[in-house]
Formats: C-alpha cells, sequence, structure tokens
C-alpha cells in the first residue's frame, strides 16, 4: 500500500504535513562554557598516576560536585558514557567469572553485556506489564547462591521498584545497580532514581533529556565502590594504594575519562536540567490526557509515588479491543505524520551473543563457566510488548508547541475512528 493510497483511505491529507523540529537543548551558555575551556588550554585534566591530577580538571571535579550536591548523593564519578559507566559499576562491586548478574531483557544492550566483560553472568528476569521495568517478583525467582547483583533500569524515564529491589538485594547480601540513562530527574516516594541502588548510571549522550554529547555519571553512598569506580575510570592499577590495603580485584583500569569541555557543557546543562525535564514531561502528560478513552489504547501511566521523565511515551495496543492489528494501526498513523515506533528493542536474550553463547575468546568464555542457556527463556511479558503492544513516541527528539501536541492527538483520533476503513481496505487487498 504506498503512501499516498493511506492517504487517501483515511480522508485525504495528513493531519501532520511537515516534520516536527528538532529538540536542541545547547545554546549560547553552552558556547560560552566551552570557549571558556579552549582559551584556557586545559582540554583534559586527567593523568593516570598518583598526584592531584588523578580525579580530573577543575571542570570535571566542579560538574562532579554540583551532581552530587544536586542529587543529595556523597560521591559523583563522571566517565565517557553510560556505558562506561555500566562496566565500572561491575568492577567496582567485585564481579567475578561465574558471577550472575539479573537483568531485565527489554533495554538498551549494554545493560546485559556490562557483565561479560569481567566473566559475569546475565540472567534475564521479566518485566512488569504497566511500567515495563524489571518485576521484583520474577528477579526473587532467579536469585541462586550464585548471584553477585542487579542492574535494574528506569526504562522509558519511569521508575523500577527501586526501594522494593534494594530492600531485596539488601536481604540476599548482593548489590543493585541502577541504570538511570532515562531518567535524571525522576523520583521513587521523594528519592530520586539512581541514588536508591548502590550504584547509580546516568546518561549524557546526545539524545537524552540533558547532555554533554557523549558522557555519564556514576554515583554511590559508599566510599569504597567510590574509590574503585575512580580506580577504574583512570588506569587505576597505578594507584591502588588508594584503596588502603583492599582488595584489588578488578583494578586494572580502563581511560573512560571525561573531558573538560564535556564537563563545561555539562555543568549548563545540569543548571537547565528542570526546564529540559519539564518539556518532555509537559509534551507526555498533553498526549496522555488527550488520547484517554479509546478502546484498544493505553497510554502511559505513572505509579503512585513516582515521577516519570518520559524519555520514550509510550501506548499500548491491544489489537482485540482495538480491532485492527498494531501494524496496521502503525502504518495508518506514519501516512498521518505521527512519528513513532514500535517494539521498542527485541528481547535482548534472542542477541546472537546469548543464543549462540558467544563471547570472549576461542571458547565463548564467560558462557563455559555456567549450565545456564537461553534459547528457552520465559518473559512472556516482554515478548507481548514487544511483538504486539508497544507503540513508542520519543518527546526528548522534538521540540513541539501545544498545537504540534494536539495535531498529534487528532492523527491518533482519525486514525483510531478509521478502524473499519483500515481493515476494509486490507480485506480487499486495495
Amino acid at each position: 500500500m504506498s503512501g499516498s493510497e493511506r492517504l487517501a483511505l483515511l480522508g485525504g491529507s495528513p493531519v501532520i504535513n511537515a516534520p516536527f523540529a528538532d529538540y536542541k537543548s545547547m545554546g549560547e551558555a553552552e558556547e560560552a562554557a566551552v570557549k571558556r575551556v579552549v582559551q584556557s588550554g586545559c582540554l583534559s585534566g586527567f593523568f593516570g598516576s598518583p598526584g592531584p591530577e588523578f580525579g580530573g580538571g577543575p571542570e570535571v571535579q566542579a560538574f562532579e560536585r554540583e551532581w552530587s550536591e544536586r542529587f543529595g548523593i556523597k560521591h559523583t564519578v563522571s566517565v565517557n558514557s553510560a556505558t562506561s559507566g555500566l562496566y565500572a559499576a561491575c568492577g567496582a562491586i567485585g564481579l567475578s567469572p561465574g558471577d550472575e548478574v539479573i537483568v531485565p531483557p527489554w533495554t538498551m544492550s549494554a545493560t546485559v553485556a556490562a557483565p561479560i566483560f569481567y566473566g559475569g553472568i546475565p540472567v534475564f528476569a521479566d518485566i512488569e506489564d504497566e511500567t515495563f521495568c524489571i518485576d521484583p517478583g520474577q528477579v526473587e525467582k532467579q536469585v541462586t547462591d550464585k548471584t553477585k547483583a542487579i542492574i535494574c533500569v528506569n526504562l522509558f524515564g519511569h521508575p523500577a521498584k527501586l526501594h522494593e529491589l534494594r530492600a531485596l538485594a539488601d536481604r540476599h547480601g548482593i548489590y543493585l545497580i541502577e541504570d538511570n540513562a532515562q531518567s535524571p530527574l525522576g523520583s521513587e516516594d521523594g528519592k530520586p532514581t539512581g541514588t536508591i541502588g548502590h550504584i547509580g548510571i546516568y546518561s549524557l549522550n546526545f539524545h537524552k533529556h540533558i547532555h554533554t554529547g557523549e558522557g555519564g555519571m556514576c554515583v554511590t553512598d559508599n566510599d569504597d565502590l567510590a574509590t574503585r569506580l575512580k580506580l577504574i575510570r583512570n588506569h587505576g592499577e597505578n594507584c591502588t594504594d588508594m584503596l588502603d590495603g583492599g582488595p584489588i580485584t578488578n583494578m586494572v583500569g580502563m581511560n573512560l575519562r571525561m573531558t573538560e569541555m564535556s564537563a563545561s557543557v555539562g555543568r549548563v546543562q545540569l543548571s537547565n536540567a528542570d526546564a529540559h525535564v519539564e518539556a518532555r514531561e509537559r509534551i507526555a502528560q498533553r498526549l496522555t490526557d488527550g488520547l484517554q478513552g479509546l478502546d484498544g489504547l493505553s497510554p502511559p501511566v505513572t505509579r503512585d509515588g513516582c515521577r516519570h521523565n518520559f524519555y520514550v511515551w509510550m501506548m499500548k495496543v491491544d489489537e482485540a479491543a482495538l480491532g485492527v492489528s498494531r501494524a496496521l494501526f502503525s502504518d495508518a498513523l506514519a501516512a498521518e505524520g505521527f512519528p513513532h515506533a514500535t517494539g521498542y528493542v527485541a528481547p535482548l536474550y534472542r542477541l546472537p551473543l546469548f543464543q549462540k553463547r558467544i563471547a570472549i575468546g576461542r571458547d565463548a568464555w564467560p558462557f563455559t563457566l555456567t549450565e545456564r542457556t537461553y534459547d528457552d527463556i520465559a518473559c512472556p511479558v516482554t515478548e507481548d510488548m514487544h511483538e504486539n503492544r508497544a507503540l513508542l513516541f520519543e518527546p526528548c527528539a522534538y521540540d513541539l508547541s501545544d498545537e504540534d501536541i494536539d495535531r498529534m492527538i487528532k492523527a491518533v483520533k482519525k486514525v483510531h475512528a478509521g478502524r473499519d476503513q483500515l481493515n476494509a481496505r486490507k480485506s480487499t487487498g486495495t
């Protein structure tokens, strides 16, 4: 079915007849910050050896202090990406070959790949069907005497059941790591996301709410974990005396350091974080309010006591109640100019990495250390969301007026009202 045919089927011209403007968060303040750093001549203040420069330059250190103050956390350790932060976190907790880490199957792949670098074995636990974060009940079922940690994801900007997960982790004597890449100002019961686990990781990638192009932040209230994060970030094998006689497992460091220019931009972005995040939340709330009560479509919900930052606005599709397939509904929405996607990412246990148990080295280490396989994973909620139900829009990508959002609402309602036409067209093959 061609684009013109879809448009004609649904009543002529599309509701949204021009692409939306991109959201651009950079401005004069960021330009001035970068200029200040360039003029200083110090683009990186790190030395990979003991001494005052081990912790980076003045912009990096100021950014870390300001981050800690903003989120009420004792330690902040900047890195060059949230992925690097996940690697560092897995090393900092002393993850060893054969240790198991419980992870969700519906997230960016770095979340589940990070443990493998230390020989950890990812173990998948299904998600909840309302907020799409890892289900604590399913996590509990996967805990064994080999479990070292849980990595939860505050997916799409909504908090996982963080206090429940932290209590579960503490009860079993394991670690909780928060992948907080998509929820910079989220909260559960007044506590910021990223600060409830033993370590929290934030993303400053260019398509996040606030960003430095590439970058990330690790936070913790634990002194030892903070030191270990710093060592892994910056050639820590040179500086293990900082552990004051503690174990030096995983203290072969990397170069995960943030530049002074990135930090200078991040400081500006952090100072404006409320405006950036609230703009995304406004878009999501207007969409949600405008699309209530449509058979077969369920706008996102926010659990009581939580703040949802809406990195993604996800609507659930019930094909039986809708009376049309998600695929056909999506085609019609696209023809109306509504930017969206279906399915998010395929469940990560489908990746060749897990199905073929291919990782590091000729013998597929570390999977040689476990009897677990990934060809019979039971995560029905994840499967259903990906295959049948998820329809997503990314508020972070666009700069939308109320009128733009109203056109989006009108487009959904137009397609929803034209479901019989869609089915009729499909049945005749025209």
